[in-house]
């Protein structure tokens, strides 16, 4: 006599267990990740929102509550790829150097996690077997061994597109607090000089611009030459890894 047991086994949920795992496979969650970053950068390049924040800030947001909303919307227009620097000078603008830095510090934070987050999820598992380059392997391995450190002087010393470290961190084993803890300290200097810059950008011959001015451009340089200075270590690290 047959054994019926194999009727209500695998033949009978095949195709919806074989529909799943193709829907949570790796390939699928990547694929999902760059339609999501696709349309986040397609709707950036067609509505421009900077411009918005830039010179378009609704009147009726004002005080604590326009800060933390502009805070929310940096967050998201970082993960749209909107360059940093002008929504920092744009946060100085709009609410001065106290409350600007705060805001934007807040949604330096923000999009960081939201952008480490969805590389995490839907991009962490395909991508590690991406990394196959030295350069690509030797990164994950400083990443994950010294994420704090590592993330900390990414945001001290600009150089790597913030959108870039933030997705090749998520690749790595580093984990979400200390990359988040290391993004806000380590993004305070640049953040401020921007900020500050904004704040007297209606003065741009008086010595805080000039002085905010010479430390972004200082930063740049010293960025370059750390940059510069690393590049052979990589191949160590990754030996060692």
């Amino acid at each position: 006599m047959l054994d019926p047991a194999p009727l209500s086994g695998p033949a009978t949920a095949g195709p919806s267990l074989r529909w799943s795992r193709a829907l949570l496979s790796p390939w699928s969650r990547l694929s999902l990740l760059l339609v999501v970053l696709l349309g986040a950068a397609t709707t950036m390049l067609l509505f421009e929102p900077q411009r918005l924040l830039a010179s378009g800030w609704p009147p009726q947001l004002t005080g604590g509550t326009a800060a933390m909303v502009f805070a929310l919307a940096y967050g998201a227009l970082t993960v749209a790829f909107v360059p940093r620097p002008l929504l920092n000078l744009a946060a100085g603008a709009l609410f001065g150097a106290q409350a600007g830095l705060a805001a934007a510090l807040a949604g330096t934070v923000l999009g960081a996690g939201v952008a480490f987050t969805l590389g995490r999820v839907l991009g962490q598992d395909a991508l590690r077997t991406l990394l196959r380059g030295r350069l690509l392997t030797a990164a994950d391995g400083v990443l994950s061994r010294h994420g704090f450190r590592s993330v900390l002087a990414l945001r001290l010393f600009p150089g790597v597109p913030f959108a870039a470290a933030n997705y090749c961190a998520a690749t790595s084993r580093m984990a979400c607090p200390p990359f988040l803890l290391a993004t806000g300290l380590g993004s305070i200097p640049n953040t401020a000089a921007y900020v500050i810059a904004g704040s007297e950008a209606a003065s741009p011959t008086s010595p805080v611009f000039l002085a905010a001015a010479g430390f972004i451009v200082v930063s740049a340089l010293a960025g370059a030459l750390v940059a510069w200075r690393k590049r052979h270590r990589l191949g160590p690290e990754a030996a060692g890894g």
